[in-house]
């Protein structure tokens, strides 16, 4: 607290006496100004008085000069511009005594006087007016006296005028020699605390920089200021506990560090590090049995480094903030002559509210997983077709025997025939699920590609189930956003989509609901979407949803491979299909299809 009274009060002193010299400096030239005004304007006003009323007595003379060259001359008129003039002569009279001007009118009233008395006398002798020298000599004498005192009044201004502009130079003089003085006190003021404190504070400036570079072996400035010696003691103190700081911080960064390490090498999946380039910056020692690596493949860019171009422009998009919109390819690799199959994930890294560092590449070694899923879908094909043959001739069969057998509608027998019938039917669909299944798994199924009318698809969609909607009460309602492309699809494939999602909407929305068709563009795309306001799906069942022989909900039916072909049919044609849904406020599934 010593130290900022000190410096501030330094600093208040030299501030004040340079606002003070200004001001004084300022008041003098305003007072003086203000003096000069007063003083030129009380003397142009009554020198503009005295041209006023000497204009007014030549005119009022000349009028009266007029009357009296007249043959007869009116006498009343005479005497009322007698009257006038006197009045006249009255009021500047009394403005000289005012304002102890000289006697200019006065001596004009004797004149005038001496003027009349001429001017009465030759009337009353009956004299010619323009041959009396004495009357003339007369008038000349006033109108004289009236121009003296006409070029008196303007000499008046003119020298005002002269002495306002000295006035006018010697306060510009003043404040000019003040200003001079408040730039040499400021300069004065501004060299010593510039040589007292500009210097240590560089100084330190230029410490703290190294400081803050990590160099805490600064040299601290010495000053002839108590407050910078005071101040340069404390900044020693702070930069020692910085360096302790900073030593103890570095020990548990490099225990952070490795015990970060150790996490990232004990994970069991591969994980690679990638910064904001694209190149590899770390891979734990997983990472490096599944791919044959060894550390030197660090620095590379990860397309060149997996000899995939197409990772680039994968780990771009994550870069910049996206996301893959189709599940990544298997990686194949080959170690010491053995193919493994791998599946991966990119994902961003960043700071919370903060740009993104980098990424990371988790890799999964699914070659045992794969070759299963092989096996089964070699198995499930084999067997459904097996299973076809057999299957199909005992279902003719039992058909060529209902119609023989005669058995009461309502006897024990027909109704156990009846259950027979609808297990086989139900077992031909299932055979017919896992065939469709297998082929699509296998790519023995082909797509017959054709320009296809959205609007028309899903019209043909809503008359094949308006039975069951009705008998449901159900509204079923198309929304389109025109105008819809043609779609280059296999139109029976995407029509078998269609039935599938329909057909799960009219058994998961209640009596009195709604269901939705939507189909609108976004894009190079086209999103055709089923939406109903039934019970919705569980939000721990969403993410398996599309996996083969899963079935979520109360309601459940078949063998769980609807939604599971739905995906494969839509990922043949290059799309994808997804669910948004909420428990108890509906369903709606999409697919998103390129034009």
């Amino acid at each position: 607290m010593k130290l900022a009274i000190k410096l501030r009060t330094r600093l208040f002193l030299s501030i004040s006496a340079l606002i003070t010299v200004a001001l004084m400096g300022l008041v003098l030239g305003v007072f003086g100004v203000m003096q000069m005004a007063k003083t030129q304007e009380a003397l142009i006003r009554n020198n503009f008085i005295t041209l006023d009323l000497g204009l007014k007595l030549r005119q009022t003379l000349g009028d009266q000069l007029i009357l009296m060259l007249h043959n007869t001359p009116d006498a009343a008129a005479l005497k009322a511009s007698s009257e006038q003039y006197l009045k006249l002569l009255d009021e500047g009279i009394e403005h000289e005594r005012k304002h102890n001007l000289t006697s200019g009118f006065a001596k004009a009233r004797v004149d005038y006087v001496s003027f009349l008395e001429a001017f009465n006398q030759t009337h009353r002798q009956g004299l010619n007016l323009s041959n009396n020298n004495d009357l003339t000599n007369r008038f000349n004498a006033l109108r004289n006296g009236l121009i003296d005192e006409h070029r008196k009044a303007l000499e008046t201004i003119n020298t005002a005028q002269a002495q306002a502009r000295e006035r006018a130079m010697v306060i510009a003089t003043v404040l000019g020699l003040v200003g001079v003085a408040v730039l040499i006190i400021g300069f004065i003021t501004a060299h010593g605390i510039a040589r007292r404190f500009g210097a240590p504070i560089e100084a330190l400036a230029k410490a703290a920089d190294n400081i803050g570079k990590g160099n805490f072996e600064v040299v601290l400035p010495l000053s002839s200021a108590t407050e910078m010696n005071l101040l340069t003691r404390r900044f020693g103190i702070m930069a020692e506990a910085l360096r302790q700081h900073q030593a103890t911080n570095v020990d548990e960064l490099l225990a952070g560090q490795q015990r970060l390490q150790a996490v990232l090498d004990s994970i069991d999946d591969g994980l690679l590090m990638i910064d904001q380039e694209g190149r590899l910056e770390h891979l734990n020692p997983v990472a490096q049995r599944q791919l044959g690596w060894d550390e030197g493949r660090l620095g590379q860019p990860l397309g060149e480094a997996l000899q995939r171009p197409e990772l680039d422009q994968q780990l771009l998009t994550v870069l910049r903030g996206g996301s893959l919109e189709r599940l990544p390819e298997d990686l194949s690799v080959d170690i010491e002559g053995e193919t493994r199959l791998l599946t991966y994930s990119l994902t961003p890294v960043s700071q919370p509210k903060g740009p993104i560092l980098g990424a990371v590449m988790v890799l999964h070694d699914v070659t045992e997983q794969r070759a299963f899923e092989r096996v089964r879908s070699e198995f499930v094909l084999r067997a459904s077709h097996e299973l076809r043959t057999p299957v199909t001739g005992m279902h003719m069969a039992f058909g060529l025997f209902l119609e023989r057998a005669h058995f009461d509608p309502q006897s024990r027998e027909a109704d156990l025939l009846n259950t027979v019938n609808e297990e086989m039917q139900r077992l031909m669909q299932l055979i017919n699920d896992l065939l469709n299944f297998s082929r699509y798994q296998n790519g023995m199924q082909k797509l017959t590609l054709a320009p296809c009318d959205l609007q028309e698809m899903l019209e043909h969609a809503q008359a094949r189930f308006a039975d069951r909607a009705n008998a449901k009460d159900v509204e079923f309602v198309i929304d389109l956003q025109s105008p819809l492309p043609r779609l280059n699809a296999d139109q029976a494939q995407l029509e078998r989509v269609l039935d599938n999602l329909i057909d799960n909407a009219l058994r998961h929305t209640p009596i009195g609901g709604q269901i939705r068709l939507q189909a609108r563009r976004h894009g190079e795309r086209v999103i055709i979407s089923v939406e109903d306001n039934g019970e919705g799906i569980a939000y721990s069942q969403q993410g398996r949803i599309f996996e083969p022989f899963v079935q979520v909900g109360r309601k459940k039916g078949g063998a769980g491979l609807g939604l599971a072909l739905c995906k494969e049919i839509v990922q043949l044609h290059g799309g994808r299909i997804g669910v948004y849904s909420r428990p108890g406020q509906g369903t709606q599934f999409y697919m998103a299809l390129p034009l």
